[in-house]
């Protein structure tokens, strides 16, 4: 396969899976907010959101101190922020356009017929008028393109760059999510404020956000604990948006597109599947959960760069 059209199949699914992972922790944070709150508490939720997404200074220098109807707007429907909902479904659907002719059908109009449904929304002012509603519809259509993808396409080179694509973004996703919301909980603890319902409520939000609940009470059967969250979301392999899984699935991934040159991205993507595999959850709390997840975004951040020099001419 040509490297311009692997990177635009590649880019394709992880502008999805951004715009899933977008929609998801922003309903949770909107949910949130619905409990009793202060202004400054208000506030931190907001720009734990911004952080999450790696866009607090983009929205200071755009709109100043954050509040609910303008972050929302900012992550979801401004087009001039390349990581709101509806710039990542457009990306999408570009780099779709572009190799039209190896996706299947149904794949491609499901791609499209997203982003256009997506601009009727928002000019009819759906995402103002039900935000969860919006959100959800965004998660469905995600999971419809992906299903459509695993249903039809030919397990080629396209259909592997997808995949793995799609499960490099989760990783990023999902440690990046985990770190922000520790250090916000932790920075909750040092002032003092949260109490016992707030402090459940922030681990259930965590869950929620990535469809984990029940996958915890068959896990566990007891209840959420914040040693047992990160477990669960690091290190569980039967957790399909843990970390482990994700870095599972990309390395099972890439063993179905190596060549020559893959030798570097193999070995740095085993190296951390190894370590996953073998870490022990208590002694990253140990050692420092913020520690641990950060040098994990730098690492995964390393693989996608190894993917781009490995099998694509630029990083887009």
């Amino acid at each position: 396969m040509l490297s311009r059209t692997a990177d635009h199949i590649y880019w394709m699914a992880r502008y999805l899976e951004r715009a899933e992972n977008t929609a998801r922790i922003v309903d949770i944070n909107l949910k949130s907010l619905l409990l009793p709150h202060d202004d400054e508490r208000q506030r931190r939720t907001l720009r734990a959101l911004l952080r999450s997404v790696e866009l607090e200074p983009a929205f200071a220098a755009k709109h100043g101190e954050p509040a609910p109807a303008t972050v929302v707007a900012f992550l979801v429907a401004d087009r001039d922020n390349p990581s709101s909902i509806v710039s990542c479904l457009r990306s999408a659907r570009e780099n779709a356009r572009a190799v039209r002719g190896l996706l299947t059908t149904e794949w491609w109009e499901t791609i499209n017929h997203t982003w256009i449904e997506c601009v009727e929304q928002l000019a009819s002012d759906a995402l103002a008028a039900d935000p969860h509603a919006f959100l959800e519809w965004v998660k469905s259509r995600v999971h419809l393109a992906r299903g459509v993808s695993i249903g039809t396409a030919m397990r080629d080179d396209a259909y592997y760059f997808s995949r793995l694509g799609t499960f490099l973004e989760r990783a990023d996703n999902i440690a990046r999510m985990l770190d922000v919301r520790f250090l916000d909980i932790e920075q909750a603890a040092a002032d003092g404020s949260p109490d016992g319902i707030d402090e459940f409520y922030y681990w259930t939000s965590i869950l929620t956000s990535v469809s984990g609940m029940e996958i915890y009470h068959k896990v566990y059967r007891d209840v959420v604990t914040p040693d047992r969250v990160a477990e669960l979301l690091l290190l569980n392999p039967a957790m399909p948006r843990s970390l482990r899984a994700a870095i599972d699935d990309f390395c099972m991934t890439l063993d179905k597109l190596k060549n020559g040159a893959s030798a570097e991205c193999e070995r740095e993507a085993g190296r951390l599947r190894a370590e996953l595999h073998y870490a022990d959850i208590r002694k990253i709390r140990a050692q420092g959960l913020h520690a641990f997840l950060n040098e994990s975004l730098e690492r995964v951040y390393a693989l996608g760069n190894m993917v781009s020099r490995t099998f694509m001419m630029s990083a887009s």
